[in-house]
C-alpha cells in the first residue's frame, strides 16, 4: 500500500464562522503542444474562449473576488476578459517566471488577501460542471477540509495526477509522470479544480520543491504536504465527460465535444428537436425556442436567437443573428442579421451583416443580401443581389435583379417603395428610388428615380434579322472547305 510520510506542523483547527472565497484562475500557460500563437486559454470552445468557461464555472461558487494569473499573451488575455460583463471584476496578477502551478498560486497571494477559502482552477478548462463546483465547496466547508479536490475517473489516466485513497480516505496526490507503478494503475485523477483553506495553502506552498521531471513547483505537492501534516484532504468525484484539459489539438477537440454534447442536451430537454445531435453545433450562448427543429449540419453561433416553431437547416450557419417564430432557413449563411416571423430563407442564401427581414418576407434560392431592409411580405425569390437597399412592404424582386451600390469610391443606397414590382434582370444603379407601386421592365438598367405607379423601361428596340441562321451556316461551310 502506498504510504506517504506524515508531518503534523500544518494541521489546522476548525471554525464555524462563515467563510469568504477567492477564485484563483491560472491563465499563464503557453500551450506549446497546441502549436499556436494564441494563448492557450483563449482558444474557442463552443463560441467562447476556454477561460470564459472556467470563469463562469468559478462564478457559480459566488466568490468574493476573482484573481487571474497571467504570463504568456497577458495583454491579449486582459483585453479579452475586459470585454466580459462579470462581477466581481477580476484582478490580474502577472507570473514573471513560469515555474509551475504552485508558483503561480503563490504569486497571487497578495491579491487573494485574507479570505477564508481559495478556489483554484486552470484556465485551460477541465469541463467540470458548475453544480459540481458548488457541491465541492459545500463538501469542503461541511467537513472542514483543508483541501478538497474535484476528481474524475478516466479510462486512460496517462500522466494525470492520481488520487491515492485508503478505505475511501485520500492519503496522497501524485503526479502521473512521477508516480510508482502501483499508483499509475489508479483511474481516479485530480482535475484542475481544488478548494483550499487559505492559511494552510500559503503555509504549504513555500515548502514545495522542484524535484520532479519538469523542475516545476506543483500545486499538487502542496496537497501532499498538507496530507503529511495530518490535515484533512477530500476528493469529490465529478463529471468531466471523460476528458481533461487543452494540452493538444486533440484535447481541445475532446473538450469541445463534451461541451457541445451538454449544450445539445439542454436544448433537447427544453423542447427543441435536434434530428442529429452529433451533427449539430450550437454555441453556449445561443437560445432556441420550444418546438423548433434543427436539421443536420447546422452551426448556430455567437448570440444567435431562434424563435419557436422554426425549421433550421439542413446545412446552415447562423451567427449573431435572430430568427423569428415559425421561420424556415435552408442551406444558408446568415451573419449579424435579423429575420422576422414567418420568413422563408433559402435554399442557398447569404445574408451579410446588417440585413433586416420583416415578418412574412422571403429570400429564395441563390440570393445575396447585404445591409438591406426587406419589408413585410416582400419577396426576393431567386438569383438576385440586394445590397445597401431599403425595400418597402409587398415588393417583388424578379430573378437576376442587381442593386449596383458601389461606384468605385463609396456605397450608395437603393430605395424601393411599397408595392413596387422589379422586372427580371433589372440593374438598379444607386443612388436610385423606385416609387410606390412602380414597375420596371425586364432587362432594364435603371439610373433615374421612377415615379410612383410608373413603368420604367430602358432597353433598345428589338430587331429581327430574317435568314440570319441560313447565312451563318453557309459562311461556316465555305470556311471549312477552304481549310
Amino acid at each position: 500500500m502506498w504510504a506517504p510520510r506524515r508531518d503534523h506542523s500544518l494541521a489546522t483547527t476548525t471554525t464555524t464562522r462563515p467563510r469568504s472565497l477567492a477564485a484563483v484562475i491560472l491563465a499563464a500557460g503557453k500551450g506549446k503542444r497546441l502549436k499556436s500563437a494564441r494563448p492557450k486559454v483563449l482558444h474557442p470552445v463552443c463560441g467562447r474562449p476556454a477561460l470564459w468557461h472556467v470563469v463562469q464555472t468559478a462564478l457559480a461558487a459566488r466568490p468574493d473576488k476573482v484573481v487571474i494569473v497571467v504570463a504568456h499573451g497577458a495583454e491579449d488575455v486582459r483585453a479579452e476578459v475586459a470585454s466580459w460583463k462579470i462581477t466581481p471584476k477580476p484582478v490580474f496578477v502577472e507570473q514573471t517566471r513560469q515555474l509551475g502551478t504552485g508558483h503561480a498560486v503563490l504569486a497571487a497571494k497578495s491579491a487573494v488577501g485574507r479570505v477564508d477559502d481559495v478556489l483554484v482552477a486552470n484556465g485551460d478548462f477541465d469541463p467540470v460542471l458548475p453544480e459540481d463546483i458548488r457541491a465541492l465547496l459545500r463538501r469542503h466547508r461541511r467537513v472542514d477540509a483543508v483541501a478538497t479536490i474535484a476528481s474524475t475517473e478516466l479510462r486512460d489516466p496517462g500522466t494525470y495526477q492520481r488520487i491515492v485513497r485508503d478505505g475511501g480516505r485520500v492519503i496522497d496526490v501524485v503526479e502521473g509522470t512521477d508516480a510508482p507503478t502501483e499508483v499509475r494503475r489508479i483511474n481516479e485523477v485530480g482535475t484542475n479544480w481544488m478548494a483550499f483553506r487559505r492559511g494552510p495553502l500559503f503555509a504549504a506552498l513555500p515548502k514545495v520543491r522542484r524535484n520532479n521531471r519538469q523542475h516545476e513547483y506543483y500545486l499538487n505537492d502542496a496537497v501532499s504536504i498538507l496530507l503529511r501534516s495530518g490535515a484533512r484532504v477530500e476528493a469529490l468525484l465529478c463529471d468531466t465527460g471523460g476528458t481533461l484539459g487543452l494540452n493538444s489539438r486533440g484535447g481541445l477537440a475532446a473538450v469541445i465535444a463534451v461541451v457541445r454534447g451538454r449544450i445539445n442536451g439542454k436544448h433537447l430537454d427544453s423542447g427543441v428537436t435536434l434530428l442529429d445531435p452529433g451533427a449539430t453545433y450550437i454555441d453556449v450562448e445561443v437560445r432556441i425556442g420550444r418546438d423548433s427543429t434543427i436539421y443536420p449540419n447546422a452551426l448556430l453561433e455567437g448570440s444567435t436567437v431562434i424563435g419557436r416553431d422554426c425549421a433550421i437547416g439542413p446545412s446552415v450557419r447562423i451567427a449573431d443573428s435572430s430568427i423569428g417564430d415559425r421561420s424556415t432557413v435552408q442551406f444558408a449563411v446568415i451573419l449579424g442579421s435579423t429575420v422576422g416571423k414567418d420568413v422563408a430563407v433559402g435554399p442557398f442564401v447569404r445574408m451579410r451583416p446588417g440585413v433586416e427581414m420583416a415578418d412574412g418576407s422571403k429570400a429564395g434560392a441563390f440570393v445575396d443580401l447585404k445591409a438591406a431592409r426587406v419589408g413585410r411580405g416582400s419577396k426576393v425569390p431567386h438569383l438576385s443581389y440586394v445590397g445597401d437597399a431599403d425595400l418597402g412592404e409587398d415588393v417583388n424582386v424578379g430573378a437576376g435583379t442587381v442593386t449596383i451600390n458601389y461606384d468605385g469610391y463609396a456605397k450608395h443606397r437603393t430605395v424601393i417603395e411599397d408595392g413596387a414590382r422589379i422586372g427580371s434582370d433589372t440593374m438598379l444603379v444607386a443612388p436610385v428610388r423606385v416609387g410606390r407601386d412602380a414597375v420596371t421592365g425586364a432587362g432594364s438598367v435603371i439610373t433615374k428615380d421612377v415615379p410612383p405607379g410608373s413603368l420604367a423601361v430602358e432597353r433598345t428596340e428589338q430587331r429581327n434579322v430574317p435568314g440570319y441562321r441560313e447565312r451563318k451556316d453557309a459562311e461556316h461551310r465555305r470556311g471549312t472547305r477552304r481549310r
